[in-house]
């Protein structure tokens, strides 16, 4: 298969949607020879935090010399994102020759009465097929959606799994109410494995210990007693937690603290239950250099240009914290873009009284993806500076002229739209232009 050809068929897995379960992603790897059986891998479920939890502990495990994979989804800029080793994206001509592998094995599948795979179990497989022929040490994996029945859940051989910030997300797959959501999560939870988790809601923490009890699995909770929050500037945090002492972190966001915490209570795990040499030095070069991108990052100056993919209830309440922390005083512009699917009410409920103005956008090329119009008028309830923009060329044509060079500008909501945002305002040549148009 060509570059476009890979492309174009991977296209074509839209449609097939998601459908929770474990009988095709089993069958799909079975018929690749149970590529996962041969792998280690530390679990990764939660709501919020997920991917700065990954990128922090895959940097990290890189920097002390073991190879590492990193499987994630969703990608900002190119779908090969998904795939990488010690940092590096898998070649294209890898990913022509994987897709067209296991394209002929889902024919296969179909032929034989089994359902097509969806495109989170076509890539889910294909991530594992290529680990296993790449001999990775260790595979760090976030799940896409929820735990229990999710396609990453095929694996038996966890180091650790870690279960990051849970909150209200994705209520037509997983349930109408914490309790029901924190259950499916912990559903990676196996026998005898240690689980890490991050700071919960008590009926969150709940499901978390109860599985942990059946599984006969010891529970690590970060202790918010030994955090400490040093300072924070647009190169990123610094911080303290327990024994580690004024560590540097190259991302921006005080909810980052939290996700560090979890990182290097995982970190410990790996060094004390699982045999990994993780020098202390390494874990801090490892964490001044890690990026994690539309994470709170900074893309332009003059003004400020933020993006952020907070796309529920509890990453936007992450998102305020941060807002406060880093910005008074300050013209504060909004860029929102949701999918329909999503709380926005309760999203522009917390973020709106921060923007001096807000402009809505539709997610291009999104099939869930809100009319901007229509969130305008969700906003124009409790915002009165509020703009539909056509296009996103437009919104930050917008946002660059009301935010002047002393301003801040946020884009935020859902990761699909960032990406190719970013590449416009990168490319753009954006200027001030006074009431005369000079």
């Amino acid at each position: 298969m060509t570059e476009k050809e890979t492309l174009s068929y991977i296209e074509s897995l839209k449609p097939l949607g998601c459908h929770p379960g474990l009988s095709c992603i089993s069958e799909l790897c079975r018929r690749l020879g149970d590529p996962q059986d041969d792998l280690k891998f530390i679990h990764i479920a939660g709501t919020n935090g997920k991917g700065s939890i990954l990128a922090m502990l895959s940097e990290t495990l890189t920097a002390c010399g073991y190879k590492t994979g990193r499987y994630i989804s969703p990608t900002i800029s190119e779908y090969r994102e998904r795939f990488q080793i010690n940092g590096r994206m898998i070649s294209k001509k890898l990913l022509c020759e994987y897709v067209e592998k296991l394209k002929f094995q889902c024919e296969e599948m179909v032929q034989a009465g089994f359902s097509h795979p969806t495109p989170f179990e076509f890539e889910t497989a294909l991530a594992f097929f290529y680990f296993k022929e790449k001999k990775c040490d260790v595979v760090v994996l976030e799940t896409g959606l929820g735990g229990t029945e999710d396609a990453t859940n095929i694996i038996k051989t966890p180091l650790v799994s870690v279960i990051s910030s849970i909150s209200m997300d994705h209520m037509d797959f997983l349930g109408s109410s914490l309790s029901q959501i924190a259950r499916n999560k912990a559903g990676i939870i196996k026998e005898g494995v240690p689980v890490v988790s991050g700071v919960q809601k008590q009926e969150a923490l709940e499901e978390i210990e109860r599985a942990c009890q059946e599984k006969n699995a010891r529970l690590f909770l970060t202790n918010t007693d030994k955090k400490k929050l040093l300072s924070g500037t647009d190169k990123g945090i610094r911080f303290s937690y327990k024994h580690y002492k004024k560590m540097k972190l190259s991302l921006m966001g005080v909810y980052q603290l939290e996700n560090a915490a979890v990182a290097l209570e995982t970190i410990d795990c790996l060094r004390n239950n699982g045999n990994f040499s993780l020098p202390e030095e390494k874990i801090r070069l490892a964490f001044e250099r890690v990026s994690w991108p539309a994470r709170f990052e900074k893309i332009a100056g003059k003004p400020d240009f933020y993006i952020d993919g907070a796309h529920n209830e509890g990453a936007v309440g992450a998102l305020v914290q941060t807002i406060e922390f880093y910005f008074t005083n300050r013209k504060i512009i909004y860029i929102m873009g949701v999918l329909k699917d999503k709380e926005y009410d309760r999203m522009i409920q917390l973020s709106y009284p921060y923007a001096d103005s807000i402009i809505t956008v539709k997610t291009p090329d999104h099939e869930r993806a809100l009319e901007a119009y229509e969130l305008a008028k969700a906003v124009s309830v409790c915002h009165k500076k509020v703009t539909a923009a056509d296009s996103l060329e437009e919104a930050v044509e917008m946002a660059y002229l009301m935010a002047g060079r002393d301003g801040v500008i946020i884009a935020f909501g859902s990761l699909s739209y960032l990406g190719e945002l970013t590449a416009i305002v990168k490319k753009g040549k954006w200027t001030r232009r006074d009431s005369h148009g000079k």
